[in-house]
């Protein structure tokens, strides 16, 4: 048996498990409605896309969109604490409720990529009053535009420039961090030299941040003239005051290099075809993203119309945090009518599992790969929350069905244990589990799959959610 056999033969489902945090009842209707390539469509234009919920719930965060100005003016009204971290722990919950029950799914994906390839660890002291904005501005705004734009919108904020450094980068002392993760992390990886790396730090002073107000500003003073050259880029670059547009004309050669096309289509197809993805795949998406000058949404419609992603199955694992999410999305639990404390709470299940939403420290971004992610205490969290979660031990307040039974085995008490075990499987993993799987979790009740389900047994009554949580921890769930 292959990784693929654990999983449905239906393209709709495996594009719902790689474009979205997985496959939800409505999502699911949705997609056979629309057919993929209309779905695909409208996920691609998400302001197309009404999202009540989601955002009613994002609402209960108020400082998670919050730009600068209105932080500080929060800080001189008394409302928030200077350094108050609060902004930046409602971006992290906002983070999570949207990826459960936004409709908007492949611009929360999205949002997440560009969060761990453009990492501004959240939360963090220095960036109190910007990751907020950071994150509704840049990243958001962005997601689905051109990395271009990104690229440029990412270099002239005050989060980016504090998180690494840029901020107190002189004329004088010019400091190559930002410089170098430009480079290798953000742009074109290990293809530069040292004098690169210093040309670029020197194109960059001057982008920096005003200490009064926290906001973004080009300062002249700071910028060190002289000419530069980058990885095939020359300027000049004879005049402080045109040192600014210098730089941003920098950041549009890197979008558009051959090697920053290459290393970002070789993430996209490592976060949505396979770990180790196909190199035609990647020649491929990579004169697409050329021809496009850096528009993500055409390569991604060509990464998923493709036949490397249709040939995929089974060669993709969810991380702690997309385990999390999918569980919540396959269950179809509510939010909790108000306030934020289930949200918060889930947050906590996904940082004790390894992997808070946004929380990465090092400026390279959490990785994608399973062998990233093996661990045992890190597993036993997700199958722990997968009980929890679902049985509505914690946190209690998820909305959810008054009969657990009902909504997962149908309303009709199945004859059997293994007709039992077959409606709850197609509920929540789309499918019907080999006939091994069947007897296993059928012995678990010390039943077989032909024995009788009576009305009184424990596998339909208190031990119900075991049932339900086993199949949860399932290799089938943990793949994406």
């Amino acid at each position: 048996m292959t990784a693929a056999d654990l999983l449905p033969p239906d393209p709709l489902l495996h594009l719902l498990r790689r474009a979205t945090y997985g496959p939800s009842p409505a999502c699911i209707a949705e997609i056979r409605t629309l057919g993929a390539t209309a779905w695909l469509d409208a996920q691609l234009k998400p302001a197309s896309i009404t999202d009540p919920v989601a955002d009613g719930l994002v609402a209960r965060f108020p400082w998670c969109a919050a730009t600068i100005p209105a932080i500080h003016a929060a800080v001189a009204a008394k409302a928030l604490k200077q350094y108050d971290w609060a902004p930046m722990w409602q971006v992290s919950f906002a983070t999570l409720a949207r990826a459960v029950w936004s409709r908007r799914q492949l611009l929360e994906v999205m949002t997440e990529f560009w969060s761990n390839h453009l990492n501004v660890t959240c939360p963090s002291g220095d960036m109190w009053d910007s990751r907020a904005d950071y994150d509704a501005a840049v990243i958001r705004r962005y997601a689905l535009g051109s990395f271009a734009d990104l690229l440029k919108a990412s270099a002239r904020h005050p989060a980016m420039l504090t998180y690494l450094d840029n901020r107190s980068s002189t004329k004088a002392a010019p400091n190559e961090n930002y410089g170098r993760e430009l480079l290798e992390l953000h742009t074109v990886g290990l293809t530069y030299a040292e004098s690169d790396v210093r040309d670029a730090a020197r194109l960059l002073t001057g982008l920096t941040v005003d200490a009064g107000t926290g906001n973004y500003r080009y300062d002249p003073a700071r910028h060190a003239v002289g000419a530069v050259t980058v990885l095939g880029f020359t300027h000049a670059n004879a005049t402080a005051d045109g040192g600014e547009q210098a730089a941003l004309a920098l950041l549009d050669h890197l979008a558009v290099h051959p090697a920053t096309a290459r290393r970002i289509v070789t993430k996209l197809c490592t976060r949505f075809v396979a770990d180790d993805p196909p190199p035609a795949l990647i020649t491929t998406l990579v004169k697409v993203y050329l021809d496009n000058r850096s528009a993500i949404a055409p390569v991604l419609r060509a990464l998923f119309t493709s036949p490397e992603f249709a040939a995929s199955p089974g060669a993709k694992t969810r991380t702690p945090y997309e385990d999390v999410v999918a569980m919540l999305r396959t269950l179809d639990y509510g939010p909790e009518p108000s306030g934020t404390k289930a949200v918060e709470s889930l947050y906590w299940t996904c940082s004790n599992a390894g992997q808070a939403p946004l929380a990465w420290a090092p400026p390279n971004g959490y990785p994608d790969v399973a062998a990233a992610w093996v661990s045992p205490s890190g597993q036993l969290v997700r199958w722990n929350a997968h009980l929890n979660v679902g049985a509505g031990y914690w946190p209690a307040t998820l909305v959810r069905p008054s009969s657990m039974v009902a909504a997962f085995a149908g309303t009709a008490t199945p004859a059997t244990y293994g007709a039992l075990i077959d409606a709850v499987s197609n509920r929540l993993l789309q499918m019907t589990l080999p006939g091994a799987q069947r007897e296993a979790l059928a012995g678990f009740f010390g039943k077989t799959p032909a024995s009788p389900v009576k009305a009184k047994d424990p596998a339909v009554d208190w031990m119900f959610p075991y049932l339900m949580a086993m199949l949860l921890n399932s290799p089938t769930f943990a793949l994406r």
